[in-house]
């Protein structure tokens, strides 16, 4: 006879197994009770072998009447309190509480033995679970001690079926008002088949939601091949063991409830793990127990894959978890930057054990103190205490042995947490500027770690000091290092979840997929003869302030995010979709929470934005805080977001870590991100939520390029794709075209003429003439027309390339006002410095070009990251300051066909800048106390600041750092100053070099144009 490679026979494999191999007892449909989802005669069965003297007290059996009494009891605090809470606490009937399962015994404790075989581990086929259709059959269920606990749909490749069927099959044919599929009276249902495994918590027809249970491959989703048989047999020879399917019951499953503090109501979550969670977790506390303490571990999960569960399963099991008897740790302590972290902590330890007794915050130093001699098991702090706590186990507490905990940075949902913080251990510093996972690693490299404590740390984006620190040593098959070609040796994590199978198996998406970049330009000009005279300090203010938040630019932005919300995105996700707009400060988040706020209520929109900023700024002469703006208290923001009217977030520098709202659908940038960070910020869409299908990222100011570099060292597999948007320009027309500066012959006939070609002496006088009907205007129209005219020029070259369709009379009004512009006189009081400076220079062009939505694929494979560079010169020869002249010599070559106004110039502020990065007090300590890399970073900082402190005297050098000016082979002008800087400026430490010493060269081929060069006349072409 062939084999059975039917549904039924997929089912009986599993079956047989359970019963045969892992001790289950196989039940039959008149074992089972439809009425109250029971298989009654195995309760009963396990109640008179564990607790007999209370059947007979309580007189449970006397009747056909009591036995009902107590059924239906049983059956209310089932749906009530839930069959996890049942199991592991009993319920009370009458004067007895009644216990429903046996705990795992200690090693060594015969008896807990013996009681803990009394429990009873059923499988039922084919269940018959209704009363009312009597013919609907489950697959499999699981049972305990005859309380149902799992239930099963198998499905079979072999017959053209897959999880997905049976997964539609629970949606729409397993309905939660039956007692067994309702809410709590199960704790997991697996959807099988012989490939993967997909599992819900709580069935709501069409709303529930699945979530993978499978174990990955090649770092992706899906199960490797097995062979020693099926792909997800894992789950009945493994997971479903007697003995680990109890250490799950006892120290996993939870309902978690959540009460809405306006309404009063509770919500409740049912929760199991995830294989990754339960490997994870597993392999620490194996390991933990053989290791003992001292040891280092590092996790590396994907953001979004469940690492706050994890660390709370992990910290109430480590409490426990002894050898020999004996506590391995006396005390966990939990660092992280997530205020948050402690109530998700206490919520899950206190399904297991009393929380007053057990978990302690340490606010302060002296709270470790305390909260030790209170015999607190397990103590959460901040990275700001973590010095002293590191200090308070070296010394106080040796004799004790700790299990520390290490969250990943979350720290921008309340600011920043470490303003102008700097710690020296052992002359390491750390700035504010730094992320949490820096800070931690530099508190610990400057103390050796503690040989009394072990070292667990969760991240979803290692760096190289990480993986050198808590990492794994690289081993072949013996257990022998894997040594480099120079003898070094290579560090991995202990676990890993990537990204790449987070996405697969659909359990986070992609915000990489549908990928929208803009590229703005734009040049700043003197537009006045002379050079007046000026506060060089608040010049330079007011024209960093002018460059980066130019309000028609927010303006125009403004309404394209509008635009692309209404057309796009809020009806996404059931109508429930949400965006948020990431800014690079505050004052640029207010710009755009009022411009968006303008935006929406001239659509006389039902909806609302919000913004989230710390501290308080000042904006149009008045003091803000987000509480004022919002209009409600700051820690209500997460809450309020979820509700109508609030759809749109505008946040500086707050929100864009751990920060995980389903809901967040899209997100628009207006900030430059890099490496971690644009991981961590686009990483807040990537939470899954009932009909949430797609993110969209809408980026005004990245190159994609830098964030696929900055994805694929944390990532494994992205993708990217792309979109345009459209606005609106009349607006501006009617607000120019009664003041009649110009007509429509005028904009014809001068556009024809240029575009011809025509001499000045045929152009100029239509422009003078429209320039005296401006003069003649009153000051408020000239102020009016003046903003319209600059905000059309703005608006149509920043919309240009993206708009479905073309309007001649659009373009040639920008060819006609492009020009016009320059010619009008400037308004305003001649006394004002703001209004001198603003009308003194202008914005050259602006304009965004939109790409094409994107898909943004990333290699598939490891990243590997370079160890954390020592103090040496790397085999880069660092020249002296006074090289620099040299090197300024040849700065003709390099840069000469460029059409600076004044090469000369340049070449000394250039000079200039080296002289001022040199000096820069933060880049002298690096040099003298840190690597050569921290140096790096410092004397990049230091050198932008000086190009903007000097932005008033040198705009041509400011723009050409700023745009970063390409040549014909690509290479950058900014990485090309800021390398001469840094090669002009470093020093080693305590090594002063010699005149003698080599000159860095440089090889870049100059560009054809320079963004600080004059634009060529509208429409013509530059000469080669």
């Amino acid at each position: 006879m062939p084999s059975n490679t039917k549904e039924n026979g997929f089912e009986t494999l599993i079956v047989n197994w359970l019963v045969n191999e892992n001790g289950y007892e196989q039940g039959t449909n008149a074992d089972y009770n439809q009425e109250y989802a029971i298989d009654e005669e195995r309760l009963f069965r396990y109640l008179q072998s564990t607790q007999p003297r209370d059947l007979v007290e309580l007189r449970i059996l006397d009747t056909p009447a009591e036995k009902k009494k107590f059924l239906e009891r049983l059956s209310r605090k089932l749906s009530d309190q839930g069959v996890i809470e049942i199991l592991r606490k009993g319920f009370k009937y009458k004067n007895k509480t009644l216990e429903f399962y046996q705990v795992l015994p200690s090693k060594g404790n015969q008896r807990a033995q013996e009681l803990y075989d009394e429990n009873i581990f059923s499988v039922t086929r084919q269940l018959q679970y209704s009363k009312e259709y009597g013919r609907l059959a489950l697959d499999l269920c699981i049972f305990l001690n005859g309380l149902p606990i799992i239930t099963m749909e198998l499905k079979n490749q072999f017959t053209l079926q897959n999880t997905a069927d049976a997964v539609k099959q629970y949606k729409t044919d397993r309905d939660p008002a039956e007692k067994l599929f309702s809410f709590k009276r199960c704790i997991v249902h697996f959807a099988v088949d012989d490939n993967e495994i997909m599992m819900c918590t709580e069935l709501k027809k069409d709303d529930s939601y699945f979530m993978p249970f499978n174990k990955g491959f090649e770092d992706g989703a899906g199960n490797p091949p097995n062979p020693n048989g099926i792909k997800t047999d894992y789950l009945w020879k493994d997971i479903l063991t007697k003995s680990e399917f109890s250490k799950i019951l006892e120290n996993y499953v939870q309902i978690v409830a959540d009460k809405d503090e306006d309404t009063g109501k509770t919500s409740y979550k049912q929760i199991f793990p995830r294989y990754h969670q339960l490997k994870a977790v597993t392999m620490l506390l194996d390991r933990a127990k053989k290791e003992g303490a001292g040891q280092r571990y590092l996790i590396q999960h994907s953001a979004g894959s469940g690492k706050s569960n994890s660390i709370a399963w992990l910290a109430h099991q480590l409490v426990t978890l002894q050898n020999g008897g004996r506590n391995i740790f006396d005390t966990v302590i939990v660092v992280t930057d997530r205020i948050n972290l402690d109530k998700q902590i206490k919520n899950t330890i206190k399904q297991f054990t009393q929380v007053s007794s057990t978990v302690g915050w340490a606010k302060s130093a002296s709270d470790l103190h305390t909260l030790l001699d209170e015999g607190k098991k397990i103590i959460i702090t901040i990275v700001h205490k973590f010095q002293f706590i590191l200090n308070d186990i070296s010394t106080a507490y040796k004799n004790r042995t700790f299990a520390i905990i290490i969250d990943e940075a979350h720290s921008s949902q309340n600011g920043s947490l470490a303003a102008k913080m700097n710690i020296v251990i052992s002359g390491n510093v750390y700035t504010d500027d730094d992320d949490f996972e820096d800070k931690i690693n530099t508190i610990i490299e400057g103390k050796k770690m503690a040989q009394n404590a072990s070292y667990f740390a969760f991240t979803a984006t290692p760096k190289n000091k990480t993986l050198e620190m808590f990492g794994e040593i690289i081993t072949d098959e013996n257990g022998n290092p894997i040594l480099n070609e120079d003898g070094t040796k290579k560090a991995k994590p202990h676990d890993v979840y990537t990204m790449k199978q987070a996405i697969e198996e659909k359990f986070i998406l992609d915000v990489l997929k549908y990928y929208t970049p803009y590229q703005s330009y734009y040049h700043l000009i003197k537009t006045v003869n002379d050079d007046p005279l000026f506060d060089k300090k608040r010049a330079n203010k007011i024209l960093r302030s002018y460059v980066e938040s130019d309000p028609h630019a927010i303006e125009e932005k403004a309404g394209i995010i509008v635009e692309h919300f209404y057309n796009n995105v809020r009806m996404k996700i059931k109508g429930k979709a949400r965006a948020m707009v990431v800014t690079h400060q505050i004052q640029r988040a207010i710009e755009y929470y009022f411009a968006i706020k303008k935006e929406l209520e001239e659509r006389k929109s039902q909806y609302k934005p919000m913004i989230a900023f710390s501290g308080e700024a000042r904006y149009n002469g008045e003091t803000y805080t987000e509480a004022k703006i919002n209009g409600f208290p700051s820690a209500k923001i997460e809450k309020e977001f979820r509700k109508d009217p609030y759809r749109i977030l505008v946040v500086a520098d707050k929100f864009q870590t751990g920060y995980d709202e389903p809901l967040l659908q899209t997100m628009y940038v207006d900030k430059k991100l890099f490496d971690i960070k644009a991981v961590q910020t686009l990483s807040r869409l990537n939470r899954c939520a009932p009909y949430k299908t797609d993110t969209f990222v809408l980026d005004f100011i990245n190159n994609p390029a830098d964030i696929q570099k900055s994805f694929e060292r944390y990532y494994k597999t992205t993708v990217l794709s792309g979109e345009t948007d459209a606005n609106k320009l009349n607006d501006l027309i009617d607000n120019m075209e009664p003041m009649q500066v110009y007509s429509d012959d005028d904009v014809n006939t001068f556009v024809e003429l240029y575009l011809n070609n025509a001499d000045r002496e045929q152009l100029d006088p239509i422009i003078d003439r429209c320039v005296e009907l401006f003069k003649a205007l009153e000051y408020d129209d000239k102020v009016e027309f003046k903003k319209s005219a600059k905000g059309f020029v703005r608006t149509y070259n920043f919309l240009s390339s993206i708009l479905p369709y073309g309007s001649p009379d659009w373009e040639k009004l920008s060819i006609f006002l492009t020009l016009l512009v320059p010619k009008l006189p400037k308004v305003g009081d001649e006394n004002d410095d703001y209004k001198k400076i603003i009308e003194s220079v202008d914005l050259d062009s602006y304009r965004v070009v939109a790409q094409q939505t994107m898909s943004i694929s990333l290699a598939n494979e490891d990243a590997e990251v370079k160890p954390v560079p020592v103090q040496t010169d790397i085999g880069i020869p660092v020249p002296e300051l006074d090289t620099l002249t040299h090197i300024l010599e040849s700065f003709h070559d390099v840069w000469g066909n460029c059409d600076w106004t004044d090469e000369d110039k340049i070449k000394r502020q250039i000079q200039e800048i080296a002289e001022e990065v040199k000096k820069d007090e933060r880049y002298q300590n690096a040099m003298q106390f840190s690597d050569i890399q921290n140096a790096r970073d410092e004397s990049e900082r230091a050198t932008w600041e000086a190009i903007l402190r000097n932005m008033s005297s040198g705009m041509e050098l400011y723009t050409a750092y700023q745009g970063d000016t390409r040549s014909r082979r690509n290479q950058s002008f900014r990485d090309w100053l800021l390398d001469l800087i840094f090669n002009a400026t470093y020093q080693k430490p305590s090594t002063p070099k010699s005149d003698a010493e080599n000159v860095y060269s440089f090889d870049y081929e100059p560009p054809v144009s320079m963004v600080a060069e004059d634009p060529a006349p509208y429409g013509a072409k530059k000469e080669d």
